[in-house]
């Protein structure tokens, strides 16, 4: 397993809050010197560099959004003071939060998007299971992405989190990674969601999906979740051109059980694709 990768996501999911080099070497499973050195030959930034540089691009995006209060973003991004936030705003971009927020443009700002992680294609991918999926209704947090992009799939997942278990008419304890919308072009939006009885009542800024019932093929994903991009190449570029059957035109999701922690990105999950007979 590379130690980079579940450093990036282990960053990505976790940036909101107090991180050090400590967790996240030991996210990565080696000490501080080799993450330090290994993440450096991997991507050509200092590990507590990138996780600076996210930080502040995210403070960068909710200033341009006319954020009211520049203190509370200087607090979200680690920051304890107005000052110590603009100090490090201005050396990171070459201006000020209280530019950026004026002129609601980012455009000026050299931002650090999310490094994208290893998709290369596994070769040891394991056969599925055939399943008649039911119906679901699936509330939670949406965000467009494109097919050179999707590195801010984990920071979507860090806001959600913070909702699960206080969601109105939430149904169990299963978390779903549902992608919808998909065009010619690798576009697709994607939501981080749970099962509802209903759409009433949601919180703020939630958005609803339906999911229909389908035939899906079910891949068990047992590895770290930051090597999900591999598993899925497979799937779709090994798998279906050589089984009976091809991607049908419906949602396909990522389902997390209970036995996934979203603290340490391990336990597995399944991908569920939705799947025709061919002929």
């Amino acid at each position: 397993m590379n130690p980079v990768q579940k450093a990036v996501w282990f960053i990505e999911s976790h940036f909101a809050q107090v991180l050090d080099l400590d967790e996240i070497a030991d996210a990565g499973g080696i000490s501080r010197f080799h993450m330090s050195r290994a993440f450096v030959v991997a991507t050509g930034l200092p590990v507590i560099g990138y996780l600076r540089a996210r930080r502040l691009t995210e403070a960068a995006r909710t200033l341009a959004d006319g954020a009211p209060d520049i203190l509370s973003v200087a607090l979200e991004a680690g920051y304890g003071s107005h000052e110590a936030f603009t100090r490090a705003f201005r050396d990171q971009f070459g201006i000020t939060p209280e530019q950026v927020r004026a002129a609601r443009d980012l455009e000026p700002l050299s931002l650090v998007e999310p490094l994208m992680l290893d998709s290369s294609p596994r070769t040891d991918l394991a056969p599925p299971r055939i399943e008649q999926g039911r119906a679901l209704l699936i509330a939670g947090l949406a965000g467009h992405y494109g097919c050179e992009g999707p590195g801010g799939i984990p920071a979507q997942w860090q806001r959600f989190n913070e909702h699960v278990g206080h969601i109105p008419g939430q149904i169990g304890d299963v978390a779903y990674g549902l992608c919808l919308n998909s065009d010619e072009l690798g576009n697709f939006d994607y939501v981080s969601g749970v099962e509802v009885a209903d759409f009433s009542d949601l919180p703020e800024g939630f958005v609803s999906a339906r999911v229909p019932a389908h035939l899906y093929a079910v891949f068990r994903h047992a590895e770290h979740i930051s090597t999900i991009r591999q598993t899925m190449h497979a799937i779709y570029t090994e798998w279906l051109p050589n089984s009976d059957y091809e991607a049908a035109d419906a949602p396909f999701f990522e389902r997390y059980g209970p036995e996934f922690d979203p603290r340490t990105g391990e336990g597995g999950l399944e991908a569920w694709i939705p799947v025709t007979k061919k002929g």
